[in-house]
């Protein structure tokens, strides 16, 4: 009965009533620890400094929070400015063991009285409302999934709402009630989240504590709509029109922090100069273009030819990986592609080679990275049909082992994407290597400067 009044009063008279309660009994030490109870404001009063200071009391709520699995959101609470602490646990449930294993049982996959994976979050109500924490919540996820987020299925994956008091409730109602309006105007359905007063709060295990700051790339998919309380998703608008024209490589990122994204970013595309535009998005950001891919994964990568989505792939892919889709999607079934990633060999003054045997100074780069590989200036003439060059741009290539066809010979390959270039062999021009390149797995960029 105790606690039900607790949560029942509000925080102003809690405060007059601890204070009296201190005051007449003389019992300081309600000042002193605080309310630590599981769903019960915190009241938590300073020592004073050595300047003199009086003491000052920091007024702590805290609310829970279930929005699918709780790594990400874990992270995504905790980065709200005036929150003390987020922690992961579970709550709201009954006749089960509120631990990991056993809330991920097969058999628990649809029982409703299983715990659902929440987010305890702790915060300041003098620097952050929890009007606004809540709506970070809502547009953190999708609401509308029932008993899942994405491809995390089952009843521990629900939307809900834990409460401690009425006032949490009125204002967890209200939120509601404006974004399933702004959800309405988007064509979403019914918000399917549940709001109910917290029974107890169950911290998870310590390896789920600060889970995405200990593994870095962990699982951390993005299930928001892209709907939003206010107008900054007006700022988001784009022109898609250039990528209606031709080939495009388009990447998805969610609007907050995804490692696979930012390891994308530095092994792949911080590095790719290729003439296939490659270009960053928001899932909202897609107006126009016919992909057929999920966005809710991120990174979600894209290949499209005149805004059409030819291949998509959710998730992080390697540089080889990358490569050898966009080998396929931009070379086709071409004697480019065999050299490329079949090992084989141009023909003999072959086209590209009458065209690229006496160009202007400049650099011949790889064909889908782009990243340089041969200088006009290392380029010779040796009769044979086949590009020649003494040396490769620094650092630009790797050499292997090639025993093909019974000959003992040195492969080159672009160090970048990982494509076959040809053959090293030791009978260059004055005692200098010979770089045997296939030229239809390059490109020629002029020197502007000559």
């Amino acid at each position: 009965m105790r606690k039900v009044i607790v949560k029942g009063i509000g925080i102003n008279l809690l405060y007059k009533t601890i204070l009296f309660v201190a005051t007449v009994i003389g019992v300081a030490y309600i000042l002193t620890g605080g309310l630590n109870r599981a769903g019960s404001p915190e009241l938590v009063t300073q020592k004073a400094d050595v300047k003199g200071d009086m003491p000052a009391s920091k007024h702590l709520d805290s609310i829970v929070l279930g929005a699918g699995c709780f790594w990400g959101a874990e992270k995504r609470y905790a980065a709200i400015p005036g929150v003390v602490d987020a922690v992961s646990g579970y709550a709201d449930g009954e006749g089960i063991k509120p631990e990991y294993r056993e809330i991920i049982k097969s058999k628990y996959r649809l029982d409703p009285n299983n715990y659902a994976e929440v987010v305890k979050v702790t915060f300041n109500r003098n620097e952050v409302s929890l009007e606004a924490i809540l709506k970070n919540y809502f547009e953190g996820h999708d609401p509308t999934q029932v008993n899942r987020q994405g491809n995390d299925i089952g009843t521990q994956y629900r939307s809900t709402i834990l409460t401690n008091s009425f006032e949490q409730q009125d204002i967890a109602e209200k939120i509601k009630t404006e974004y399933q309006r702004l959800m309405s105007e988007e064509g979403f359905g019914q918000i399917a989240t549940i709001i109910k007063p917290l029974d107890e709060f169950h911290r998870a295990e310590e390896y789920h504590q600060d889970y995405l700051v200990k593994n870095p790339n962990g699982y951390c998919p993005d299930h928001s709509t892209g709907v939003v309380f206010d107008d900054k998703d007006k700022a988001l608008k784009v022109d898609n029109s250039a990528l209606q024209q031709g080939k495009q490589i388009v990447v998805i990122e969610p609007q907050s922090y995804c490692p696979y994204c930012e390891k994308f970013k530095e092994n792949v595309t911080n590095d790719y100069q290729g003439t296939i535009p490659l270009t960053w998005r928001f899932a909202t950001q897609l107006d126009g273009l016919d992909v057929k891919t999920e966005t809710w994964a991120t990174p979600t990568i894209l290949f499209l030819e005149n805004g059409e989505e030819v291949f998509g792939h959710q998730g992080y892919l390697t540089p080889e990986e990358f490569y050898a889709v966009l080998g396929k999607f931009k070379l086709g079934d071409s004697e480019a592609y065999d050299v490329a990633f079949q090992q084989g060999t141009d023909s003999r003054f072959c086209k590209e080679y009458d065209i690229f045997k006496d160009t202007p100074p400049g650099l011949f780069i790889d064909k889908l990275s782009g990243q340089p590989l041969f200088d006009t200036k290392d380029r010779f003439n040796s009769e044979t049909g086949w590009l020649s060059f003494t040396k490769a741009v620094d650092g630009s290539v790797t050499y292997h082992e090639d025993n093909a066809f019974g000959l003992e010979r040195t492969e080159i390959r672009s160090k970048s994407s990982g494509i076959h270039l040809g053959h090293v062999f030791d009978d260059g021009p004055n005692g200098q290597p010979r770089y045997c390149v296939n030229a239809t797995v390059l490109e020629f960029v002029p020197d502007t400067k000559s």
